[in-house]
């Protein structure tokens, strides 16, 4: 390699790294790996539209793909791209899409949709079924302590907790 292509790629990695977005570590729940748009995916791929309107895991396509906050989300439409681009806040599970219970526990866990409430309109996701059951035994308390703990965890790698 000669050294003006080191340079070139050198600088090109620079300049990538400039171009993307800056995000504290470990504030979404995301696959790791990256998407085509270059960023990693949120919700193991599946539509927060319809799962937080319906409570139902619909599988996201990359051909209908919305990148908010650093973050890839796939839709099963463009309709349901749409609705999401219109207000990304009102479809995102809470805490990143960290598993709530863990999270009222201090830690970050994986948030899996196929365990997952709806409370007061605000999606909540849960590691596995027996977390969610669990979960199921006090949901105000749990989200309430939840809501407690995530500021002071939310920039804080998972690692690190």
């Amino acid at each position: 390699m000669t050294l003006k292509t080191l340079s070139f790629l050198l600088t090109t990695c620079a300049l990538t790294a400039m171009a993307a977005p800056v995000l504290a570590k470990d504030e979404y729940n995301v696959s790791t790996g990256a998407t085509l748009d270059g960023v990693p995916l949120a919700l193991h791929g599946a539509d927060p539209v319809a799962l937080s309107t319906l409570n139902a895991v619909a599988p996201g396509e990359a051909t209908h793909t919305v990148v908010h906050d650093g973050v890839a989300y796939y839709f099963a439409s463009e309709i349901s791209a749409q609705t999401f681009q219109a207000d990304p806040a009102a479809y995102m599970p809470r805490y990143g899409g960290f598993c709530a219970f863990a999270v009222a526990l201090g830690k970050k866990l994986d948030g899996d949709p196929r365990y997952a409430d709806i409370v007061d309109g605000k999606l909540y996701l849960f590691v596995n079924a027996a977390v969610f059951a669990k979960y199921k035994e006090n949901p105000a308390g749990t989200i309430a302590k939840a809501e407690e703990t995530w500021p002071t965890i939310k920039h804080t790698a998972a690692d690190a907790l």
